[in-house]
């Protein structure tokens, strides 16, 4: 089982040195640790930046901080059954 909040903590943490506000995810690339290939985990929850681009429906753009761009990516993992 995943860790929510440690998920939401990699997540700030990777996309919090992103050039705000972000209108697309490649706005996003720069600012991470290790480019599209940077990987979140815990408990048996594993994806990297890549596979949250292409397997989540997308988000509402444009985000204004790396904490309101988490809170959708969180909720759209848990809408797609992936928390």
């Amino acid at each position: 089982m995943a860790d929510e909040d440690d998920l939401r903590q990699q997540m700030i943490d990777a996309f919090e040195g992103a050039d705000y506000p972000i209108s697309s995810p490649m706005d996003l690339v720069p600012a991470l640790p290790d480019g599209p290939g940077t990987k979140f985990e815990s408990g048996d929850f594993s994806m990297t930046a890549m596979e949250l681009n292409t397997k989540l429906p997308g988000g509402d753009f444009p985000y204004d901080s790396a904490e309101a761009f988490v809170d959708d990516v969180i909720e759209q993992l848990k809408d797609q059954d992936y928390l």
